[in-house]
């Protein structure tokens, strides 16, 4: 009788104490959902509501390799305009402009920009450092002169590139390893370009 007593006596301990410990995997599980929600809540966001943010952005042109294109970010209205204009000597005909960025969170999966463009097709670029080499990622868009538009991307569909040659094999764009973001424009046809930004923001 004492045996069955402390059989169930004990049946019943490690009853309550297998149900305790399931709810605290569950509470677990819960909370590292929370967590993953809560940093992917607290993606980046570049506005541009003060001077200061353009200190960071700096201007490439093709003068780095012998071109003579111009261009140049400024602020207005709370928004930057990368403008300037495009010249086809000595091989020349693109600008960019780019700026670091602090470390994204994991898992993050698209990247929307609140642009207005001036009718001329433009790169969103992600830098990346891979094994010691620089290597961009690039998706081209199309705007419409004056028109204000959000366009959002996946991070993955972005193409990589290494000094202008697409690379098929790279791995896939996270954004754990962007490092800088940027656009760039390139014409066949000489002239001016403008493009408006508003914002730029991971999620």
């Amino acid at each position: 009788m004492r045996v069955t007593v402390y059989v169930l006596l004990l049946s019943t301990i490690f009853a309550g104490y297998c149900l305790a410990n399931t709810d605290l995997q569950i509470q677990a599980k819960q909370n590292k959902e929370l967590h993953v929600i809560a940093k992917k809540e607290s993606a980046l966001m570049i506005n541009f509501t003060e001077q200061q943010s353009l200190d960071n952005w700096r201007i490439t042109n093709d003068g780095v390799m012998g071109g003579k294109s111009q261009g140049q970010i400024s602020l207005q209205a709370d928004k930057a305009i990368f403008s300037g204009d495009i010249s086809l000597e000595n091989n020349g005909g693109f600008s960019s402009v780019f700026r670091p960025i602090e470390s994204l969170a994991k898992a993050l999966e698209t990247v929307t920009i609140d642009i207005e463009g001036d009718g001329l097709t433009y790169q969103l670029r992600m830098t990346v450092n891979l094994d010691g080499y620089r290597m961009a990622y690039k998706q081209s868009f199309d705007t419409v002169a004056g028109q204000q538009t959000q366009l959002s991307f996946t991070l993955a569909d972005f193409q990589a590139s290494f000094r202008g040659r697409d690379i098929p094999n790279a791995p896939v764009l996270e954004s754990e390893n962007i490092r800088e973001v940027g656009f760039l424009v390139t014409r066949k046809v000489a002239g001016a370009f403008s493009l408006v930004i508003a914002s730029v923001s991971f999620k």
